[in-house]
């Protein structure tokens, strides 16, 4: 494939990739055929949308893409229990894992119970002292004084914890790849079950559980009665879709952008406070979700008091909320202390192993279990291919990894645990946790390393950048972008686009912090653009850019509306730079 521009080695060390001839025909053939501009035309085109299914796309309506939530097996049975719970007063434990998919699962139960006048018992495990999902000592222990335990986003391989609860009823509403045998719970409702198609795979648990109200409140309605609105509890739904990284295509882009919606309403307290220590001060989007509030939320699962974000999602009231908030920010800020210390240590390390292998890897000696996620995360970034991160502590090694598209990890962890090369493990395409003995560490990151190379897992370039087209600072305008995010949200399995502004001359530069970079460009006929640049000096492109000498670059990112004192304007969110007179 032809470098983009001629850009073989862009100022981040990567090579530019533009659009194939195919997404290019078929974005002229949109074009000629709407009345869309050409930049959305890319974006559409590469997103697989046709001509006559654009203004579909553009305005997507949930009630045709809702999935019946009957297609799933025991949703009925899961429903059914849960409508006699409540109309027997029966008392209820919600089981939830301790990220941002469980706290939000759990809240969603909690708030419509509170709507229907019934409340339920909170259950988070500690990260550290009991790992993930349903243990056997907390769910007996749950059992004794409750009727009915509903597990959410955990539980699908959980046999010996649910065979614990006696004398209570589980219900089990998860995403999680499920094995060959499902635990003896009264239902297991989850979209990658074995036994189920696949088609609503993407569901994160939160979806799932949401699927599940949704059954409920037809049997209600069935019953003469009614239930909470559901719509407006979209705004949990949508930030468990974006934080645990579901694909933004379907159903899931259409509970997104309507969880967006809702939460611009700030009604939900929790979420109120969150957004102000996040000193969100414009409409919510993808990005604030995944970067602003779900790292606060998954913070107290992380480092501290494991059912916090969970409490936090679910609190009704609005000066409780505010301190938990408070302490979500200040739990982050922890976090990201001892993420930076571990992510240079996993980084030095994997490098030296290399990170041209199908698998990544780093372990070391106590690396704390609650940014292990995280750091792989960063090494996936850094070397387009699956990583794993492993704290190590006595005997075992506890670690998470997460995967690239088209690289099914969960699958490949669940076979090694099968294999007995962990002592367990499981989760789902893109994440995954597992348990290692010390002594079968390489064993095991040896052939994890094969079963994902056979998926393709190396074959990937380590340092290609996708572009959807070229453009001009004349061309980008806040009309345009508006019409752009139309095509979103952007996220997980539908990226946004991306545009290179050619041969730029580079005027005013400015070093905000440590490590970013403000400038701004045009391309001397009259027009220009300012850029912010986060990291830029953590890498080359800081001081190169910053030391342009009037040489003109070619400038790659993604086109945002900037707003400041009231007043809005165009900026780029540089992400790469290539020097045109070289490219």
């Amino acid at each position: 494939m032809t470098a983009y521009l001629g850009v073989t080695q862009s100022l981040t060390g990567r090579r530019w990739v533009g659009p194939s001839a195919e997404t290019n025909r078929q974005a002229e053939a949109m074009a000629q055929q709407t009345t869309l501009p050409r930049p959305l035309c890319q974006t559409l085109a590469r997103l697989g949308v046709t001509p006559e299914a654009a203004d579909a796309y553009l305005t997507p309506q949930l009630r045709d893409l809702l999935p019946d939530p009957r297609s799933l097996k025991d949703m009925q049975k899961a429903a059914a229990r849960f409508v006699q719970a409540l109309n027997r007063n029966e008392k209820i434990a919600i089981f939830a894992d301790y990220d941002v998919d469980g706290g939000s699962s759990a809240a969603l139960l909690i708030d419509w119970l509170r709507q229907m006048g019934r409340q339920a018992t909170l259950y988070v495990p500690d990260r550290i002292d009991e790992g993930y999902g349903p243990n056997e000592p907390a769910m007996a222990e749950l059992a004794q004084a409750h009727d009915l335990i509903i597990c959410v986003d955990c539980g699908t391989l959980s046999h010996d914890p649910v065979k614990a609860a006696k004398g209570a009823d589980v219900i089990i509403l998860d995403h999680h790849l499920g094995g060959e045998t499902l635990p003896d719970a009264l239902a297991v409702v989850n979209p990658n079950r074995q036994d189920e198609a696949g088609d609503l795979a993407h569901l994160c648990a939160a979806a799932v559980v949401f699927l599940m109200l949704v059954e409920v409140g037809r049997q209600l309605r069935e019953a003469g009665r009614q239930g909470p609105d559901l719509m407006g509890m979209l705004d949990l739904v949508a930030l468990a879709t974006v934080a645990d990284v579901a694909p933004l295509t379907g159903v899931n882009r259409a509970f997104v952008r309507q969880g967006l919606r809702i939460m611009a309403r700030r009604e939900r307290p929790g979420l109120v406070a969150l957004a102000d220590v996040a000193r969100m001060d414009t409409a919510p989007n993808a990005y604030h979700l995944g970067f602003l509030l779900g790292p606060r939320v998954n913070a107290g699962g992380r480092i501290g008091k494991a059912d916090l974000g969970a409490r936090l999602l679910a609190c009704d009231n609005p000066a409780e909320a505010h301190t938990m908030a408070e302490r979500l920010d200040q739990l982050n800020a922890e976090r990201r202390e001892i993420e930076a210390s571990v992510r240079a240590a996993a980084l030095a390390q994997a490098e030296k192993r290399g990170l041209d292998a199908p698998l990544v890897w780093a372990a070391g000696e106590g690396w704390h279990p609650g940014v292990v996620g995280i750091v792989a995360s960063r090494l996936k970034e850094a070397s387009n291919r699956p990583a794993v991160v492993i704290g190590l502590e006595g005997n075992e090694g506890k670690g998470s990894g997460r995967s690239v598209s088209g690289v099914d990890l969960g699958a490949s962890i669940q076979r090694l645990a099968s294999e007995g090369l962990l002592l367990r493990g499981g989760g789902h395409k893109m994440a995954a946790g597992l348990t290692v003995a010390r002594n079968m560490l390489e064993p095991a990151m040896a052939r994890l390393a094969e079963l994902l190379g056979r998926q393709g897992a190396g074959d990937a370039g380590p340092a290609d950048l996708r572009l959807d087209a070229l453009m001009m600072p004349g061309a980008a305008t806040i009309e345009l972008i508006e019409q752009i995010e139309a095509a979103g949200p952007f996220g997980a399995g539908a990226a946004g686009p991306r545009y290179v502004f050619p041969e730029m001359k580079i005027g005013f530069t400015k070093r905000v912090g440590d490590s970013h970079l403000k400038l701004r460009f045009g391309d001397g006929m009259g027009a220009q653009i300012d850029a912010i640049a986060f990291g830029a000096y953590d890498g080359a492109m800081g001081a190169v850019l910053e030391n342009h000498g009037g040489a003109p670059f070619h400038l790659a990112g993604r086109l945002e509306i900037n707003s400041w004192g009231g007043r809005q304007s165009v900026q780029l969110r540089l992400e790469d730079a290539a020097r045109a007179s070289q490219a």
